[in-house]
């Protein structure tokens, strides 16, 4: 063979070698290049959200539903941070309750959100507090969940009482409040669920909640020229005073007995206890445990650099929110998989 053509031969298979190697050289540390830049990503992340707004004790909070449950907690959680607490609740008894555990920082007001007229009492009231320093944090905690029940089984009424408490109250005190905010520059943190990503059961709860969802995403965005940040806390399944299994039940029991005699033929006798049944299914080891939830509150008023959604509860983060953005036949084959069957389904 002559010499010329061997010198290329030998030349071309080192192009290839090169080549080769060239391009399996990357595949081979791609995921350790995806791995490093995703833990820089989380790195810087975790970073930025330890950084905490300074002077936090000229702020003030105000915060709806602090009879007992989320409010209550995040109300000592905060005052013992030394923050600047209004703490609203429904009843006296809550009132005195919270006073009790709580230094002489934290100021009380009773607060029906249902009434505009108690809504704007207790605006003159946080105006009289904040003075010129406005409000630096809003948090609509307050609400209620049941009744919780199949859509057939209730009347207009039962969504109405749910959506004025969990809806209308949450953004009549927040329209009420906004000036307060916007002269603070301050925080907005709406109290959603979870399921108000996905419905799992009928009655106005998800809808109350999916509505306090769109109103938080619109407001976000008209709020950020003005230098006020909004945030959405979406809990999974915790036990809190509305969530007590004997009230659910109650609740739950009324809405059956109120129920036409012609839905209760469609349904049968059994299906009630096999909807309880099926409903204990949502209960979870850290239901408990409500400083999950608080914490994700107090970070979002907090922090310098707040999420717009916080998760809490493994839950939530890893069932009903993945399942949200699935395909609506594979969320609700996955709900009929646990959920009870009427006597006279076809």
């Amino acid at each position: 063979m002559p010499t010329s053509l061997v010198h290329v031969l030998n030349c071309s298979c080192l192009i290839t070698n090169q080549t080769l190697f060239t391009t399996t050289v990357p595949y081979k540390f791609m995921w350790l290049y995806l791995a490093v830049l995703l833990g820089l990503y989380y790195f810087l992340r975790w970073y930025r959200e330890r950084q905490v707004v300074s002077h936090l004790r000229d702020k003030f909070v105000f915060i709806t539903g602090c009879d007992s449950g989320f409010g209550n907690q995040l109300a000592r959680q905060l005052d013992l941070k030394g923050l600047r607490v209004l703490a609203a609740c429904l009843t006296e008894q809550g009132v005195d309750q919270l006073r009790n555990q709580t230094s002489d920082r934290l100021q009380t007001v009773i607060l029906d959100v249902t009434k505009t007229e108690s809504v704007s009492a207790a605006t003159e009231w946080v105006k009289e507090h904040v003075g010129d320093r406005g409000l630096w944090g809003l948090v609509n905690n307050a609400g209620i969940c049941t009744p919780m029940a199949p859509n057939q089984w209730l009347t207009k009424q039962d969504f109405v009482k749910i959506l004025e408490v969990n809806l209308l109250g949450v953004i009549d005190v927040t329209l009420s409040l906004l000036p307060l905010v916007r002269k603070a520059r301050g925080r907005v943190v709406n109290i959603s669920s979870v399921m108000g990503r996905m419905a799992v059961f009928g009655g106005g709860y998800s809808m109350s909640k999916y509505g306090v969802e769109a109103f938080s995403d619109s407001l976000r965005r008209e709020l950020s020229y003005f230098g006020v940040k909004v945030a959405v806390i979406e809990p999974g399944y915790f036990l809190t005073d509305m969530t007590q299994e004997e009230v659910y039940r109650e609740n739950l029991q009324a809405s059956w007995d109120h129920a036409s005699p012609e839905i209760q033929e469609l349904y049968g006798d059994n299906f009630l206890a096999d909807f309880i049944k099926a409903s204990d299914f949502l209960k979870a080891p850290w239901a408990r445990n409500l400083s999950l939830v608080t914490n994700c509150m107090e970070h979002a008023l907090t922090a310098c650099h707040p999420r717009s959604r916080y998760s809490a509860g493994w839950d939530a983060k890893f069932l009903y929110l993945p399942m949200s953005y699935l395909p609506s036949f594979l969320v609700d084959l996955m709900i009929y998989w646990n959920y009870p069957q009427p006597a006279k389904a076809l």
